[in-house]
């Protein structure tokens, strides 16, 4: 038997994840009402899915931890064929919710999200129902990390676990080989971030059907340059979204609009118009860098045509400057990405004061050498190089999201309207 197509719903708005299911339904065999979304609307949602989706098995991602009997009982009397329970509980726990389940005519799903021994305890579970579903599920948050979840498909395969369910990064490039293994498919972002839901979830459904890889636009990245080609793709702004709105360097804009730079920060600490150091470090940096100076946020000028005419024979991707910048007439016709807090004729004398590769800040911000810079038309971005896999993942999220944000606004709709705003309002007592 082919394995099912499961869609994750996990928003906080019920019309937009109704809207998004019915364009996927011709291709999803269970409809999963998200945990976010039954926080958020209650049992209300379980009950909305089942009457607009009377051919598709629905799913109530309870997580459930405690009081798992009424937790089923509630999902089950609101429509729910398969209640989704948290298999970190107590074995006490998640053996009334499979007696529960059995009672009130729905399946039990047991996710195995942080299970330590995950294979001991998926066969103590299956040895009290052999039916139930074990659910490998590898959190958005892990995900974001640039963990894979085929490992721990892998060790329940090897434990002999059956009707094995998957959750997690999963879209139409690893789904294919995951349902050779697997009866459940759950697949959230990779169809509900698309600007076309139902060739996304067509694409994943064919995958799972012919347990091929199917190329997909979403994807979770952890090389070097994975990551800075997301750094390419995404905005200033979506990585400070992905960074709890973290600030740019304050008051550095680009030289020339339009154009936009990521690489590794190559760091120099100097005085107002001493351009030594800033020049000696072109000779230093390797190709692919970006030089970061601190210049004191000051005139005289520590960077011109002819540093940036050096910088392009090297490979060095652009220069961020917490000081003063001048023949930028220049610079703009040679395209490079320059950006600075100041722009002035005059330049200082190179008398060689400072410090390369050490911690800066620059515009108010920490940089130290290897950390990832970004800049384009709002400003320049810090991501410290070990949180790089993360940040990079969560602003491609972001990036996604905003995308298909915008095919529901162009469906005759506003922001306000599609996020419901006024509903979500930040409110303090």
């Amino acid at each position: 038997m082919k394995a099912k197509l499961q869609l994750a719903l996990d928003f906080v708005e019920l019309e937009r994840a109704l809207n998004i299911a019915k364009e996927a339904k011709n291709f999803v065999d269970i409809m999963e009402v998200g945990t976010p979304l039954i926080k958020s609307e209650g049992m209300n949602a379980v009950r909305k899915f089942r009457k607009e989706f009377p051919a598709q098995e629905i799913c109530a991602d309870m997580k459930t931890m405690d009081v798992g009997r009424i937790e089923v009982e509630m999902a089950a009397k609101s429509g729910a064929d398969i209640v989704g329970i948290l298999g970190a509980s107590d074995y006490s726990m998640l053996f009334e919710c499979l007696k529960a389940g059995k009672n009130y005519g729905c399946k039990i799903m047991v996710d195995m999200l942080n299970v330590e021994n995950l294979a001991e305890k998926a066969k103590k579970i299956q040895e009290f129902d052999q039916n139930v579903c074990v659910c490998v599920h590898l959190g958005i948050d892990q995900q974001m990390r640039g963990m894979k979840i085929s490992d721990e498909v892998e060790k329940l395969v090897n434990a002999g676990i059956k009707n094995i369910a998957v959750a997690g990064g999963i879209n139409s490039e690893n789904a294919g080989e995951l349902a050779k293994f697997c009866n459940t498919i759950i697949v959230g972002a990779a169809i509900t971030k698309s600007r076309n839901v139902a060739e996304s979830a067509g694409k994943v459904k064919e995958a799972i059907e012919k347990e091929i890889s199917v190329k997909s636009e979403f994807r979770k990245v952890g090389s070097d340059d994975e990551i800075l080609e997301i750094f390419k793709k995404v905005s200033t702004a979506n990585i400070s979204d992905a960074m709890h709105r973290a600030q740019v360097m304050n008051d550095i804009k680009p030289i020339k609009p339009g154009i936009k730079v990521s690489g590794k920060a190559f760091t120099v600490r100097t005085f107002s118009g001493d351009w030594a150091k800033a020049v000696e470090s072109i000779d230093k940096a390797k190709a692919g860098d970006v030089i970061v100076i601190d210049a004191n946020g000051k005139s005289p000028a520590v960077w011109g045509e002819l540093a940036t005419l050096s910088c392009i024979q090297k490979g060095i991707k652009g220069v961020v400057i917490d000081g003063a910048i001048r023949d930028t007439g220049e610079i703009s016709k040679l395209n490079f990405p320059a950006f600075a807090k100041l722009i002035t004729s005059n330049a200082g004398e190179p008398k060689g004061f400072g410090e390369l590769g050490v911690k800066i800040s620059c515009g108010g911000v920490d940089v130290r050498p290897g950390d990832y810079i970004i800049g384009d038309d709002d400003g320049v971005s810090v991501v410290p190089e070990e949180d790089a896999i993360e940040v990079a993942n969560r602003a491609l999220d972001v990036y996604e999201k905003e995308n298909r944000i915008k095919e529901e606004i162009g469906n005759k709709s506003t922001l306000a309207s599609v996020a419901e705003i006024e509903k979500w309002e930040c409110c303090k007592r």
